[in-house]
């Protein structure tokens, strides 16, 4: 179909052709036909509502400010280097109280705001330039890769590519923002398939003492950069799954993430009971039968709405094993046209690849036998499995009837190609499943490992990408070649270190005032709002991830004296803590609350701050800013981790137990490691690695930051940077991980 984009005027649904230079009718379109691309600059659905979105958001600008409601559709923008700036520059103020919500911050700009920003010249030249570049990118033609033969689709419960999108709670939906990101940037042709949340993750905030309280803030769908996916006559796409026994209805969303479209499954729609509707109303929801539902709308729903749209992909990637499902409704469609169940599983299996995050228990539910067939019921009967052979599909033993069924092992099951996330984490994999491959010895276990990476135009920040680009050559942020990366031992260390003092004075002019309004909403006196003791100049460590328990924050709090005396002693540091515990996860917020004691003392009051509210934003601003970057887990719960690795492209050095990334990435010279070997005795393994990230601390980090020549430069510690960014660069970006998917995990052999 060569239709560009649909527009709908009142009730009258129709087409304007560019070739034609004139408004056409839209003759039914069905939606049984294979579509050609993926790519989100000729993909179909959704075409209609995103360009009468747009219409009406342009008719509310200045003409000169109206590129902009082209380009607030689509987050490419997001990570072009002057795109959020072109933004917050018409009007700060509006920008921040929008969520960085391009299209509400658009909607309700003033006239007399456009007006202002109508006679500044640069920044007009900088509105056009930005919707340049987007179209640009958009126009790139696909470049497909041998052995896939058409498009992947991405299945995941999470997606964390802005803040403005509250798709994500943690580390998975960023990995999985990242990988559309990098997609776009290397033009796989691929989709994402998620669920659209009305509440998101919780929103959080701390007490006078310290205790997490958690609050959900519902999402205006109509507010954000999405567009309904409807049919010819303007009603919306709805589609049903049954679950439970009984049919749940859900409509479409679609969200552009550069040249890659994102299916999002919504079922808060009329025809749902209340129950039903909240299926899709908070991610990682607490109810286990709601979280069945979830994943019973994302495996088969997902299927549904690919098929649905005429999206036939090559690969189906699913990421984690919530989507688990989607697998066995390939199946069931093959049983439907009478082919033998074998051999709708075995083609099933062929299309699918599954990626594997985390070996702690909460990361691979189980359910009890009758939830599960209670809630999959149908989908089982239309693949042809009875009760026990289901079971036993979503087992680890499919002949133990007292194990509890679960999402990982069908996913393991029904794959062909088996992922862990980091070099260690494939083998801690291994070890745990190989029960379930029959084998005896762990290294025949066909569970691989792709090392996760960042995007690293999304959390580069500005200091470090000017001194980058002015030193590696056009194209280095793509590149996974050592060679490029070597350049970094021209960078004279008057620059880094001027880059890394900016990015540090940044981040702390940003959670000076964060905290004070933290501190404010929580009703602290006067006097210890206005004492945020941060420096610029002083040492600064950050901690910040998903406060569960096995990271162990605790470590810090560990030893309060000798903790006392490094931190509020004399030359000292300053320690920046973020993170949110899961609601039911009583002992990840006591680890809070017990780190809220240890900033209670005197000498640490101004130099510990805790920032409340984890998410993507204060994440990007810790990575950049923080000069050292720590990491206790408790070995080998630590599947990869990546926010290490954000702090090491921004300059950062590592502080970290051996485990995930960092066990690959660690050579000696680019950071500081703690061994972490395993221990039966909690107790004291959280002892000993507690001493030792103590002790280097004490030896090795503080001594060598304040290490400096006549210029006031720690030249080893730039050296150190070097070495980091030397040998962890070509390693750990988003290209480099998804060149390994393209080449050694999605292509068919």
């Amino acid at each position: 179909m060569h239709v560009a984009c649909v527009l709908r005027h009142d009730d009258h649904l129709v087409a304007h052709d560019p070739a034609r230079a004139r408004t056409v009718s839209l003759p039914g379109m069905s939606m049984d036909a294979v579509v050609e691309t993926v790519s989100a600059a000729s993909f179909e659905p959704g075409a209609a509502d995103f360009a009468r979105r747009k219409a009406v958001l342009a008719e509310r600008l200045v003409p000169r400010l109206k590129p902009l409601a082209e380009v607030a559709y689509n987050y490419r923008w997001s990570w072009l280097p002057d795109g959020p700036a072109v933004f917050r520059d018409i009007s700060p103020f509006r920008w921040e109280r929008s969520g960085r919500n391009p299209v509400r911050f658009l909607s309700e700009l003033w006239p007399t705001t456009q007006a202002e920003a109508e006679q500044d010249t640069r920044l007009l030249e900088r509105v056009d330039a930005l919707a340049r570049a987007v179209a640009a990118d958009l126009a790139r033609p696909d470049r497909p890769r041998p052995g896939i033969t058409g498009p992947v689709a991405f299945f995941c419960s999470e997606f964390g590519f802005h803040p403005s999108m509250p798709l994500y709670s943690g580390g998975l939906g960023v990995l999985a923002g990242d990988i559309l990101k990098e997609a776009s940037d290397q033009a796989l042709p691929l989709i994402g398939v998620g669920l659209l949340y009305g509440r998101g993750y919780f929103r959080q905030r701390l007490d006078l003492e310290g205790r997490q309280q958690e609050y959900w803030l519902a999402t205006d769908k109509h507010a954000l950069p999405a567009a309904r996916i409807t049919r010819p006559d303007g009603s919306p796409v709805v589609l049903t799954v049954n679950l439970f026994g009984a049919e749940l209805t859900f409509q479409l969303w679609r969200v552009d993430v550069g040249r890659v479209p994102l299916i999002l499954l919504d079922a808060d729609v009329p025809a749902n009971d209340q129950v039903q509707r909240w299926t899709t109303g908070r991610l990682y929801e607490g109810n286990r039968a709601i979280r069945l539902a979830q994943y019973g709308l994302l495996g088969i729903g997902g299927i549904r709405a690919l098929r649905e749209l005429g999206v036939e992909p090559a690969v189906v990637h699913m990421n984690e094993g919530h989507p688990a499902l989607a697998a066995l409704e390939l199946a069931a469609e093959q049983v439907g046209k009478g082919v033998p169940l074998e051999d709708a599983l075995e083609a099933a299996r062929r299309r699918v690849v599954f990626t594997t995050h985390t070996p702690v228990a909460a990361g691979n539910e189980t359910y009890a036998a009758d939830d599960f067939t209670a809630a999959f019921a149908d989908l089982a009967a239309r693949v042809g499995l009875d009760d026990d052979r289901f079971l036993g599909l979503c087992r680890t033993d499919p002949d133990d009837g007292g194990e509890q069924p679960g999402m990982t092992p069908l996913a393991l099951r029904l794959s062909r190609k088996r992922n862990g996330v980091s070099r260690l984490h494939g083998e801690v994999s291994r070890q745990m499943w190989k029960r379930l491959f029959g084998e005896a010895e762990a290294v025949d276990v066909p569970i691989t490992h792709v090392t996760n990476g960042v995007h690293v135009p999304t959390f580069l920040s500005e200091p470090m990408r000017h001194l980058l680009d002015a030193h590696l050559g056009e194209g280095w942020m793509a590149s996974p070649d050592p060679q490029t990366w070597e350049a970094v031992r021209t960078i004279p260390n008057e620059e880094l270190w001027a880059a890394r003092n900016e990015a540090r004075r940044d981040l702390v002019d940003y959670v000076r005032a964060k905290n004070q309004q933290d501190r404010l909403l929580r009703g602290e006196e006067i006097g210890y709002i206005r004492a945020i003791g941060l420096d610029p100049d002083v040492l600064t460590l950050g901690f910040a991830r998903r406060l569960a328990t096995y990271k162990r924050l605790h470590l810090l709090a560990h030893d309060p004296e000798r903790a006392e005396r490094l931190i509020g002693g004399e030359p000292g540091l300053q320690l920046l803590v973020a993170g949110k515990a899961h609601p039911s996860d009583h002992a990840g917020k006591d680890t809070l609350r017990n780190l809220f004691e240890l900033k209670r003392r005197n000498a640490m009051a101004q130099r510990i701050v805790v920032v409340e509210d984890y998410d993507l934003d204060i994440a990007r601003r810790l990575v950049a800013g923080c000069d050292v970057w720590i990491n206790l887990p408790r070995k080998p719960l630590e599947a990869s981790g990546t926010s290490g690795m954000k702090s090491a492209f921004n300059g950062g050095l590592q502080l970290s137990v051996l485990d995930g990334w960092w066990e690959e990435g660690y050579d000696g010279t680019n950071g500081w490691a703690i061994p972490g070997d395993e221990d039966a005795d909690p107790a004291a393994a959280d002892t000993r690695d507690a001493n030792r990230f103590y002790d280097l601390l004490e030896s090795e980090v503080i001594p060598l930051f304040h290490e400096r020549d006549a210029n006031g430069v720690p030249q080893a510690w730039c050296e150190r940077i070097k070495n980091a960014l030397v040998s962890c660069g070509p390693e750990f970006s988003a290209t480099r991980m998804l060149d390994d998917y393209v080449e050694r995990i999605y292509p068919v052999a």
